[in-house]
């Protein structure tokens, strides 16, 4: 999916375990089919799974899940990763990597949820219960900035996506989106990357949140994502009234959705289809949202 992505195989990983984690290397071992954009995961066994950065990238974010799962898990309503086993590079590996236990559950698909009312309430409870945990220390979040630092990628991405979507309704509901008061409060932690593929379920309830790598503190409308990326109309509002998003910040959390979804659709839509069909979710969501009526955003 990326240029300059490392070839990740089983022999590898093997190898991997075999050096660092000879107790556990003779587990049979598996790759798990995944629509995740950065990283390799595999199942080890029936309690584990090894995760290894795809782009370097991705490799600072694994040294802060090292350091802020555990702390940020007994302070969360539902289970996140658990890190079992830290992995270091190697001369064929170059990046830091991680053994976590399994954690039972499917990722939700959108327009395919058999309660979504329920799922609307889990996931304002998790994100609720994030902003309440002390930020002493706590790095800045991926996503936790003002939307104007996505602008110019959010308007290339327009560009490339000229003849495939509505472009002029995408980018006024773009332009909306950047009036929107900027968030003046302290900081909170945020997960930041609240797409259905990091979210598990069982029995149609949400079980975990998983990849953090995203995580840190700053603005909380971007945890709001799932209110287009995954909730219906009904469900999305009961999320906004129990997450208690005010004007303001479900503009911005609205304007974070359409900005993520418009730079990965051009992005994967060859190389990731269940990323890209989510990213056309998103954007038809978000216009018909605004379709609805004139939103405070629009009179600021």
């Amino acid at each position: 999916m990326h240029d300059d992505e490392l070839p990740i195989d089983l022999p590898l990983v093997r190898r991997l375990m075999s050096e660092q984690f000879p107790q556990w290397a003779h587990l049979p071992l598996a790759r798990l089919r995944s629509a995740g954009t950065v990283h390799a995961v595999y199942r080890l066994g029936d309690e584990f799974t090894v995760r290894l950065p795809r782009v370097g990238g991705a490799s600072g974010d694994v040294l802060n899940e090292h350091h802020w799962l555990p702390r940020l898990a007994p302070l969360l309503p539902f289970r996140i990763p658990e890190v079992v086993g830290k992995g270091a590079p190697d001369g064929a590996y170059p990046w830091p990597w991680s053994v976590h236990r399994w954690v039972e559950g499917e990722n939700p698909l959108q327009d395919q949820l058999a309660d979504p009312s329920s799922l609307a309430l889990d996931l304002a409870r998790f994100i609720t219960a994030l902003r309440r945990v002390d930020t002493r220390d706590a790095p800045p979040a991926y996503r936790g900035g003002p939307l104007t630092e996505v602008d110019t990628e959010t308007r290339d991405a327009l560009g490339q996506l000229d003849g495939i979507i509505d472009t002029a309704a995408a980018s006024a509901a773009w332009d909306a989106a950047l009036r929107a008061p900027v968030w003046t409060g302290p900081p909170v932690w945020v997960h930041a990357d609240l797409m259905p593929g990091n979210l598990l379920l069982v029995e149609d309830r949400l079980t975990a949140v998983i990849d953090f790598g995203t995580m840190g503190v700053g603005d909380p409308a971007c945890d709001l994502i799932p209110a287009w990326n995954l909730l219906p109309g009904p469900a999305r509002d009961l999320f906004r009234a129990e997450s208690g998003a005010d004007e303001a910040t479900w503009q911005r959390g609205r304007g974070w959705a359409l900005s993520m979804a418009l730079i990965q659709l051009p992005y994967y839509q060859d190389t990731n289809p269940v990323l890209a069909a989510n990213a056309r979710h998103v954007i038809r969501t978000v216009l018909a949202d605004r379709a609805t009526g004139v939103t405070a955003a629009d009179r600021w």
